[in-house]
């Protein structure tokens, strides 16, 4: 098939083509390459695909995006472009609604007007659900849970979000749905937990699962001095590994015909899930260290725990993670280690 992948040198997009490719089908990227990291991974995927073609416009441009769907004629669009930290949202609140909601439009668009029989995959986030704060809460040992939900919450959680970016995903991910029903564009929204594994250049703010990692190998440095995290280290996550990502995508477009129109909940399940406090337990075992950190004032609007209930995933397109927490942090802190030398 052939596949436009927008955001597609970033940590997702690059393992998506990178895969796609290498199973025989046609992949554009259109990356503005602005994160940091992108050009690197860009690079990565010429020297292991050169036919591999590259859009360096930028998703703002309605025209640029109009004339990339437009010449291309992709039969898939995994619209991965984002702006996607919370933090920035709430310092550039225009910049982040411009990329998210403006950019996922002018996506849509282009598919409408161009290619309108193509499949468009949008990623979204838990983020659109908000901070949570409705739910209640326990601490049970090194986390927090929610003992309403012992398989995690799925679809039909109310949509609330907070800080601009929720907000700019939340009314971009309305948009997709709503293209699906008013011009039958065959569209399918994913609502991602915490992504993580290779060629993802993780930062403070966007990424936590492979910037913890990356700490846990500067902690072998006697000098090390500790690092921050925000709150009290019990909040809750649930790890999706970027191959169970790619086989998510993969698998919606293999059954389409009962994913369209829908929404999913996707991250790692129950069996993944870990606190901040529980991830350090594992990576000084793992990493052969002792994590040293200090505690500052919670995130705005911080979830104390998302796990994503997968089962209509399950049911609709037969997709469930496959690969565990402990697999993935191995390759994690692996890919970590090839960033610091």
């Amino acid at each position: 098939m052939r596949w436009l992948i927008t955001g597609g040198c970033g940590f997702v997009g690059s393992n998506l083509a990178d895969h796609l490719l290498g199973q025989g089908h046609e992949v554009a990227v259109f990356d503005n390459l602005s994160r940091l990291g992108s050009d690197t991974n860009l690079e990565w995927l010429r020297s292991q695909h050169p036919g591999l073609r590259a859009s360096g416009d930028d998703i703002r441009d309605a025209e640029a995006v109009g004339r990339m769907v437009r010449e291309w004629q992709p039969e898939v669009v995994a619209h991965l472009c984002g702006q996607v930290a919370a933090t920035t949202s709430l310092a550039s609140p225009r910049l982040d609604f411009e990329i998210n909601a403006g950019g996922t439009f002018n996506v849509l668009e282009a598919v409408r007007l161009h290619r309108p029989e193509a499949l468009l995959l949008y990623s979204s986030t838990n983020k659109v659900y908000g901070a949570l704060e409705y739910l209640r809460t326990e601490r049970s040992g090194m986390r927090y849970r929610l003992p309403e939900f012992p398989d995690g919450l799925d679809e039909r959680i109310v949509l609330d979000p907070t800080t601009p970016y929720g907000c700019s995903k939340a009314a971009a991910e309305q948009y997709v749905k709503d293209y699906y029903r008013m011009y039958g564009i065959r569209t399918v929204v994913f609502r991602h937990s915490s992504m993580y594994g290779g060629r993802q250049f993780a930062t403070f703010d966007q990424g936590w699962v492979g910037w913890f990692c990356q700490q846990a190998l500067r902690m072998r440095d006697a000098r090390a001095l500790p690092f921050a995290i925000a709150g009290d280290g019990m909040q809750v996550r649930d790890l999706l590994h970027a191959r169970d990502l790619i086989r998510c995508y993969t698998q919606a477009v293999e059954h389409i015909n009962r994913t369209a129109g829908e929404v999913f909940n996707i991250g790692g399940g129950t069996e993944n899930s870990l606190s901040l406090l529980e991830l350090f337990a594992h990576l000084e075992t793992a990493a052969h260290v002792t994590m040293q950190f200090e505690k500052t004032p919670a995130r705005i609007a911080d979830q104390k725990v998302f796990i994503a209930d997968c089962g209509k995933a399950r049911a609709r397109m037969d997709w469930v993670p496959a690969v565990s927490y402990r697999e993935g942090l191995e390759e994690a802190l692996a890919w970590a280690g090839q960033l610091s030398r």
